[in-house]
């Protein structure tokens, strides 16, 4: 299996599920937990668990939370590369969750806001190896000369390239058009239904994916409990493969990270794009089956 390189966030996860609606400007029950986080580091865990070889970059505080996610990352056999921030803190993300499941998230990158190029070790960017870059460093102003040098340093050792759009409103902010100018040139792009939109104005996603054609020469859009599909500009339709049915839902925290991490691997493979669909849809309902936005050893 192809060496993947994941560029990104490294968070924790302050999540807090609400067993009745929300009672605003009051108390409402719920349980809160303290879970590893971030688009990227979900994905690279994700990967390592799967038994494929992976390296994660980012960056971290010099405090107690950084310290467990670098040993977090290690124990599911990560390679982590993680610089120590001196003054800035492991970034956080509140995750609220309703009594309907429905998510708001509060985040603060702390010290992913502070990647910088030199932070990107030289010696994993080689032929061979695929590069994932996570939306949310392009998104960041602090840590986009990071992702910038990371997809060019990609380019010239002639590395395959994946980006994800990190989240809607986020990329809204960004403006669409710097965004793609960004990630132009990366061979595929992960999109859900919400950023598709964003960065195409299209309601519908085989419109959008088509839209997106012009500046990858993949994309994927993650359709919820409608699967995923995937489109290329030579065929007439998408593929679609429908999403994995579960026992339980237990939360859908980190579920496009799994579905990423399940894909990759087949696709990088040249499997056929319904069987690399199918994997990431496969992994999507294990992820939400578990308690935590990234697998529970």
């Amino acid at each position: 299996m192809t060496r993947v390189v994941v560029v990104g966030d490294l968070m924790t996860d302050a999540l807090a599920r609400a067993r009745f609606p929300l009672a605003r400007a009051s108390d409402t029950p719920a349980v809160v937990t303290m879970h590893g986080g971030g688009s990227g580091a979900n994905i690279a865990s994700w990967l390592a668990v799967e038994g494929h070889e992976v390296a994660f970059i980012g960056r971290r505080g010099a405090d107690i939370t950084g310290r467990n996610r670098d040993m977090e990352l290690m124990g599911y056999g990560v390679d982590a590369r993680l610089v120590m921030d001196p003054e800035r803190p492991t970034g956080t993300c509140v995750v609220l969750v309703t009594h309907k499941g429905e998510r708001t998230m509060l985040s603060d990158p702390g010290a992913n806001a502070a990647l910088a190029p030199e932070d990107l070790p030289r010696d994993l960017f080689s032929g061979g190896a695929h590069l994932h870059v996570s939306g949310y460093t392009l998104i960041n102003e602090g840590s986009r000369d990071a992702g910038l040098a990371a997809l060019d340093l990609a380019r010239r050792a002639g590395m395959s390239i994946s980006v994800d759009c990190a989240s809607s409103a986020p990329v809204e902010r960004t403006g669409a058009e710097p965004f793609l100018e960004w990630t132009h040139g990366a061979k595929l792009l992960l999109a859900n239904i919400d950023q598709a939109k964003v960065l195409t104005g299209r309601d519908e996603p085989a419109a959008a994916a088509k839209v997106l054609t012009a500046w990858f020469p993949q994309v994927v859009i993650k359709l919820n409990k409608d699967g995923a599909l995937w489109y290329t500009n030579n065929r007439s339709e998408p593929v679609r493969a429908p999403a994995e049915s579960v026992d339980r839902i237990v939360d859908g925290t980190g579920a496009g990270d799994a579905f990423a991490a399940g894909f990759m691997p087949p696709w990088l493979a040249g499997k056929p794009p319904a069987e690399a669909l199918a994997a990431g849809n496969a992994l999507a309902a294990k992820c939400i089956s578990y308690l935590g936005a990234r697998p529970r050893l």
